[in-house]
């Protein structure tokens, strides 16, 4: 198995849920350990900046304009597979198509509002993170 780091974001809407504790606590029993964590209001530079890759699709503005709406917490995830780890605990980008016991399939509201975001591949996650944190930023720590 491979050691890997994935970005995790709680979505403004999983915040005006009063839910921060119960995403920490799924990741760290997906057995991913958080080794970067920042809440921040991301403008909508930022926004667009991180959702690039979706620019000039229909949902682009109305994702851009969600993610200002308040604030995320970003973190960096750590573990065997992290990314397949992560986006199984996530469940399906729309909720209504989320397994059960899942976290968009228990805080999801749509497939915008879906309370978490992971990154998908290897290069995503290497991008996300260094979108977000600097390398000194990231930390090293053993669980017992």
């Amino acid at each position: 198995m491979t050691v890997e780091r994935t970005l995790a974001a709680i979505k403004p809407d999983a915040l005006e849920k009063g839910i921060i504790g119960e995403l920490c606590k799924r990741i760290e029993d997906a057995n991913l350990k958080i080794v970067a964590m920042r809440m921040q209001h991301l403008d909508r530079a930022r926004a667009e900046g991180f959702y690039a890759v979706h620019k000039g699709k229909a949902f682009f503005d109305s994702l851009v304009k969600f993610m200002t709406s308040g604030p995320c917490v970003v973190m960096v995830l750590e573990g065997e597979n992290a990314i397949a780890k992560w986006r199984e605990t996530m469940g399906s980008t729309n909720p209504e198509e989320a397994a059960e016991g899942t976290i968009r399939c228990d805080f999801g509201t749509n497939i915008e509002r879906n309370a978490v975001h992971g990154s998908d591949a290897p290069d995503t996650a290497k991008f996300e993170i260094a979108y977000f944190f600097e390398p000194n930023e990231i930390v090293k720590y053993e669980w017992v």
